[in-house]
């Protein structure tokens, strides 16, 4: 246990944040979430929610200022619907911590999957909500 650090940030998934840089995108995917299949990197945190692991993961660090969507989510397939619910959880958290972060881009299933094909890692979380998966995009840490 660390002083100041949220406890659902496992060693390795401290490590895991350490160790990526600006630019580096990171998934927190639900727990349907086939992450083995599109990504060799893959972290589990099982049983922890999406958005209480948002509001640990930023404080540590900053979204990519530079670029128009530092924060993507899976869009619905046609036919279903994204739990509106899930969208402003995940968008307090990150407005908590990113007042005035920019829009959350909805990208369709497929693309998602691509852009996680790239990304750093993947943390396969216990999160249950359909569609409930996130690509946030690490910025620069400013030196204090």
């Amino acid at each position: 246990m660390l002083r100041g650090i949220s406890p659902l940030l496992s060693p390795d998934l401290l490590a895991l944040l350490s160790r990526m840089g600006h630019g580096d995108e990171l998934v927190l995917a639900d727990a349907h979430f086939p992450a083995e299949s599109f990504n060799a990197r893959v972290l589990r945190a099982d049983g922890i929610r999406i958005a209480p692991l948002i509001d640990a993961i930023l404080p540590l660090w900053v979204l990519d200022p530079y670029v128009a969507d530092p924060i993507v989510m899976m869009a619905p397939v046609e036919g279903d619907a994204l739990d509106a619910a899930v969208v402003a959880s995940y968008r307090a958290a990150i407005e908590r911590h990113e007042p005035g972060a920019p829009a959350t881009r909805f990208l369709p299933r497929f693309d998602f999957y691509d852009r996680t094909r790239s990304a750093f890692a993947v943390v396969l979380t216990g999160e249950t909500a359909k569609y409930g998966n996130i690509i946030l995009k690490k910025g620069v840490i400013p030196v204090a």
